[in-house]
């Protein structure tokens, strides 16, 4: 036996699959559900659940099938609080949130891998697609990209500790979606052919502004489009309806193309312009974690992505201050948004990341 693994089981088939290799690779699985949210809390509708109970009936039924005792801890409360209220305060701050990131890192990597550890289990294993290995010359643990690149999570889990990755396990970083479900539907699983869950899995409708003012209680005011001297061109719906970026959906005709291109949340204003104007030469990160290094005293290249999805540009990272760093990218990149978060790469290695807190 190669120890006692806690899986984080979300009622998903790459959960399920990352259970089953776990216990065939020798370990003592005991299979864990999250409850974090339930949309009828919002008043979204209760058969469209998401991160609640009714989840856990998937999780339960595959935990069976192998032979794991299935457990369900509620962090309700712990996901209002760090990942909900945090998703609303970043829009109303003017910023562009990413939930997915906090909930790596509060709930699972934090509060539920803690609680695997008090309770004596060696690692904690989830459906991440990435992978972890030590690196003996380095003498630190590092993430690295899947091998299915269009899976890869990596950027959601920048935050990472090294004490975090040594009792981690990401059973899935060396295969590609395909082979999962097949894993999965040779396994019988109930789940085998269940869609991929899309975008924040709190907002199942898809309309954030909606779910931030009904959540919070109080609507998003009004205010002032401006160009970027200041002058007035029209009216807003309020600010959390609006990202760097956008050109649709503003709501007016300005006889040529416009972008959003700053946010002021302190006076309530959306900065419109040409598309040029939401380029930028460089970005300055708060909050930032390193992880193939212990710090960076020094300019150092890499290639960075400033949100999911997006194609790692190269750049040059430097210190700027405790916790911060400045990236001036080789060639202007577009729409970088404050409150997303900026990972930094060497090949297929996580450097570290940070939040965006400064443009330009």
């Amino acid at each position: 036996m190669k120890g006692r693994a806690m899986i984080a089981m979300s009622g998903g088939v790459d959960s399920s699959v990352a259970a089953l290799l776990m216990r065939d690779a020798g370990y003592a699985c005991v299979g864990v559900t999250m409850k974090l949210f339930a949309n009828e809390d919002v008043g979204e509708n209760a058969d469209r659940p998401c991160c609640s109970l009714a989840d856990a009936g998937d999780a339960a039924r595959v935990a069976a099938g192998l032979g794991l005792p299935h457990y369900v801890f509620d962090f309700t409360e712990d996901f209002r609080r760090e990942v909900v209220e945090r998703f609303i305060s970043s829009y109303e701050g003017g910023e562009t949130p990413n939930p997915c990131i906090d909930c790596n890192d509060f709930l699972k990597f934090g509060k539920l891998l803690s609680r695997a550890r008090a309770m004596e289990f060696d690692v904690l294993a989830t459906g991440h697609y990435a992978r972890i290995c030590f690196d003996g010359e380095r003498e630190r643990w590092l993430l690295k990209r899947a091998a299915d690149t269009e899976k890869d999570q990596t950027y959601f889990l920048y935050t990472m500790t090294q004490e975090q990755l040594a009792h981690t396990s990401f059973p899935l970083g060396g295969l590609v979606k395909a082979e999962t479900r097949a894993i999965a539907a040779k396994a019988g699983f109930v789940n085998a052919k269940k869609a991929e869950s899309q975008d924040i899995c709190f907002v199942r409708s898809g309309d954030y502004a909606g779910f931030a003012e009904a959540y919070a209680g109080r609507v998003s005011p009004p205010g002032d489009f401006v160009d970027e001297a200041g002058r007035v061109l029209g009216r807003h719906k309020g600010i959390i309806r609006y990202t760097i970026g956008q050109r649709r959906g503003l709501g007016m005709a300005f006889g040529r193309p416009m972008y959003v291109c700053g946010i002021r949340a302190e006076t309530n204003e959306v900065v419109l312009a040409d598309e040029a104007a939401v380029f930028a030469k460089g970005i300055e990160l708060r909050d930032v974690n390193l992880i193939a290094v212990s710090r960076i005293d020094r300019p150092l290249r890499a290639d960075v992505m400033i949100r999911y999805g997006a194609r790692p540009a190269a750049a040059t990272a430097a210190p700027a201050g405790e916790g911060r760093l400045r990236i001036e990218f080789d060639e202007p990149v577009r729409a970088p948004a404050k409150g997303q978060a900026a990972v930094l790469y060497e090949g297929d290695v996580v450097i570290g990341g940070g939040r965006i807190d400064g443009i330009g």
